[in-house]
């Protein structure tokens, strides 16, 4: 696994010893990166907090940082995954940028002050096909871990159902290979 584009691009991404880990393709990250670069969204992490939930390896974080994100949360219950992330942070000079938080992303509270929040966009990318999509794009909401008009990229199976809380409108899906990638917006309370 590697970094793709920006200032780490082509650095490897170590994996820590957790359990079942399911990385991104670099392809489906490097084809939402495009999406997030080139479209009407405008690069939405420069110089803005992002959060990577159910962070695994931490890919989705580590892109961001190295395509100019200001700073990342990376969330995980697996202190396995937090120890690789850990590693790779301080590997790619990154430790400064980056806090590791031990949350069910299911079952978030709200944002502790060694987090920036609201952030301007964040990735989720839970086991396929375990539905845990919803609860946390709800507690995102709910605990205000995201900006108003906030971006999400989910990652899901390829056929996996994803239907987002009220508070979320679908932007666009992309297919990739197994996965898909589902880009939501918060909606801006009127």
């Amino acid at each position: 696994m590697r970094i793709i584009a920006g200032k780490h691009r082509g650095r490897t991404l170590r994996i820590g010893p957790a359990q079942a880990l399911r990385p991104s393709s670099d392809r489906l990250r490097q084809a939402a990166f495009n999406i997030l670069d080139h479209g009407s969204h405008g690069a939405p992490y420069r110089d803005e907090p992002v959060i990577d939930l159910f962070a695994g390896t931490g890919a989705w974080g580590f892109e961001a940082l190295s395509r100019g994100a200001a700073f990342a949360s990376f969330i995980d219950h697996d202190p396995g995954a937090l120890l690789g992330i850990r590693q790779n942070a301080a590997a790619l000079g990154e430790s400064t940028a980056t806090n590791l938080l031990r949350l069910d992303a299911t079952r978030l509270i709200a944002p502790p002050h060694a987090a920036p929040a609201p952030a301007a966009l964040a990735f989720l990318d839970p086991p396929y096909g375990s539905g845990l999509a919803v609860a946390a794009l709800q507690g995102l909401c709910h605990h205000h871990w995201l900006q108003p008009g906030a971006l999400v990229v989910v990652e899901v199976a390829r056929k996996e159902p994803m239907t987002p809380p009220k508070a979320y409108a679908i932007l666009d899906e992309r297919v990739y290979g197994a996965g898909r990638a589902v880009f939501l917006t918060l909606k801006s309370e009127d």
